[in-house]
């Protein structure tokens, strides 16, 4: 009787143990800040046509396609571009000039969330920082603790090469590293560098980078401390990554290369939508068992097995994932990624439009980009507590980083970013103006026209 009250004993201890373990484990989310540069870099249709006819080594073919892409991109006249390329310098960029442009970024958010949440420099005991085409020596992070000062043990990291959707890494590593670390402050900047990286060359499948890559970032505060979770936004429920670069095709389908005059720029092929399918499946196949209620998962398992024994009948079932999420923010990648996650989840044009209104407001903005969709629907009123929102990010390697957050009180309604503009939105007309300015480049006619004559 005595060895089994003591079994006894010490399995309630181990469950108990456990449960307040996981409870210091949790990664809380208590600010994010994005990034908004300022109205003189802004790449309107003229702005984008001075840099586009800058480039000697395009012809009325390439000119084409860029009209093409540029119309067909979702993305508006407001979104920034990095100064050495306003300025007409972006054949030749400095490291100067790669800098400017990180520090502006890093520097304007983190001064804001600093300010705004009240947390000290000094009480920060983690900094991540991504940021996939620039790795400078002394890193980023190094930057970052040398401005703010921050002490001499904070735990740095700087990860590169992960494109777009690095930023759920960067949340991930966070979350790991809380397991093992209690009552700690975390910072996670995510940016991407794009004034060193503006392909000059004539490569179709480069060019696309330019029509859709724009100047953002965001710095976001998270911490496990318990005493602090009423502060909170969000609260992570889980993440799951998934890297498919075994896969030759899909580790080539995004990829910075050489064209063969020597130009430096990011190659994206054809096969980037099917990697991208392939990463995607992967993911949902860990992740949906975690975010949606059992009476879901055993419909879908019934009414799949179902199909599999009826013959001869068109039948179709689907899982359901708003029995489980209640907002989907899905990285603006451009209008053909949006629309290809829309379909394959099942999402309406109201779950579609806080993604298509960042790409539209901001453009791709690379692993940035999914906080301008969270500040949209957070500066719309549509956050609730207790609401689940899906996070989807596709990158280089190529990778599908997922998670869930769930919200942590009401009366979110910060416009951050959006203050100026938000009851613009959502913008009934996304038509770029392209279109009206410069649909005459498709007349057959300039086929006889110097395009030099043409444009001087």
């Amino acid at each position: 009787m005595k060895i089994c009250l003591l079994f006894l004993c010490g399995l309630i201890s181990h469950f108990v143990n456990m449960f307040f373990q996981k409870r210091d484990q949790q990664c809380y989310m208590l600010g994010y800040e994005c990034f908004k540069a300022s109205d003189d870099r802004r790449l309107d249709t003229d702005a984008c046509v001075k840099v586009v006819l800058r480039n000697k080594n395009l012809g009325l073919d390439q000119y084409r396609f860029l009209l093409k892409t540029i119309v067909s991109s979702g993305l508006g006249e407001e979104t920034y571009g990095p100064r050495n390329v306003i300025d007409g310098r972006e054949e030749f960029p400095s490291e100067n000039d790669a800098h400017a442009e990180m520090d502006e970024i890093m520097f304007s958010t983190l001064d804001t969330l600093f300010e705004k949440t009240g947390v000290s420099p000094s009480e920060i005991d983690i900094l991540v920082v991504d940021v996939s085409l620039f790795s400078p020596a002394p890193s980023l992070t190094s930057r970052i603790i040398n401005r703010y000062k921050m002490r001499d043990n904070i735990k740095s990291f700087s990860l590169s090469g992960m494109g777009c959707s690095a930023s759920m890494v960067a949340i991930d590593m966070v979350q790991q590293l809380f397991k093992t670390y209690k009552n700690q402050f975390a910072i996670v900047v995510s940016t991407e560098s794009i004034a060193r990286h503006w392909y000059c060359g004539k490569e179709k499948s480069m060019m696309l980078s330019n029509c859709l890559f724009r100047n953002g970032g965001c710095s976001i505060l998270l911490t496990n401390k318990r005493d602090l979770k009423d502060r909170c936004l969000l609260k992570l429920k889980c993440a799951v990554r998934t890297n498919i670069g075994y896969d030759d095709e899909a580790y080539g389908c995004c990829i910075q290369v050489e064209d063969p005059l020597g130009y430096q720029g990011f190659l994206l092929t054809k096969s980037l939508t099917k990697a991208a399918a392939k990463a995607f499946t992967g993911n949902l196949k860990l992740l949906l068992p975690k975010i949606l209620p059992v009476w879901e998962l055993l419909r879908y398992a019934i009414s799949t097995l179902g199909k599999k024994s009826t013959k001869g009948q068109n039948l179709s079932f689907n899982l359901n994932l708003k029995s489980g999420v209640d907002h989907f923010c899905l990285h603006p990648g451009g209008r053909a990624v949006i629309d290809g996650l829309g379909k394959s989840l099942g999402l309406s044009e109201y779950d579609l439009e806080p993604t298509r209104m960042a790409l539209y407001r901001f453009g791709n903005t690379s692993a940035g980009g999914l906080w301008y969709v969270l500040s949209y629907m957070e500066a719309k009123k549509r956050l609730k507590k207790g609401d689940k929102i899906f996070m989807v990010s596709l990158g280089a390697g190529f990778m599908c980083n997922n998670c869930v957050w769930e919200v942590m009180k009401d009366g979110l309604g910060d416009t951050r970013v959006w203050e100026d503009c938000i009851d613009e939105y959502p913008r009934k007309n996304l038509v770029n103006p392209f279109t009206e300015k410069y649909s005459w480049i498709n007349d057959e006619c300039l086929n006889f026209v110097r395009l030099d004559d043409l444009f001087n």
